[in-house]
């Protein structure tokens, strides 16, 4: 099995309803091919580098996948149909960094800092 992350972005007009859908359906995606989530995060609505099909801001999702090569394929096919999305990234890793969350706002990384000590 390979490690992947791989990243979704929405358009900014998708209701945190629409988000959770397209959550579950790639979730759903990945698991009916034989691989695994091993963690999902919703780094929210963020400004983009430039415009992209005249969207300012999209909403990001990042997967971290345990699965083939044939999985990321099937979801990759499906999210390129897919009238939501504005871009998708797969990237394979060696090992995942479970422990950080770099888009987490800085006053929830402060409490748990100060929690463990």
């Amino acid at each position: 099995m390979n490690l992947y992350e791989h990243t979704i972005i929405t358009r900014q007009d998708t209701s945190p309803s629409e988000i959770k859908q397209l959550t579950e359906k790639y979730s759903k995606i990945v698991e009916k091919n034989e691989g695994e989530i091993v963690k999902t995060e919703n780094w929210g609505l963020l400004y983009l580098s430039h415009l992209i099909k005249k969207n300012k801001k999209g909403s990001y999702i990042h997967f971290k996948i345990k699965a083939n090569g044939n999985v990321i394929k099937e979801l990759e096919k499906n999210e390129a149909i897919d009238k939501k999305l504005l871009r998708y990234l797969t990237v394979k890793v060696k090992k995942f960094d479970l422990d950080t969350n770099y888009f987490s706002k800085k006053d929830e990384t402060e409490k748990k800092e100060s929690s463990k000590n």
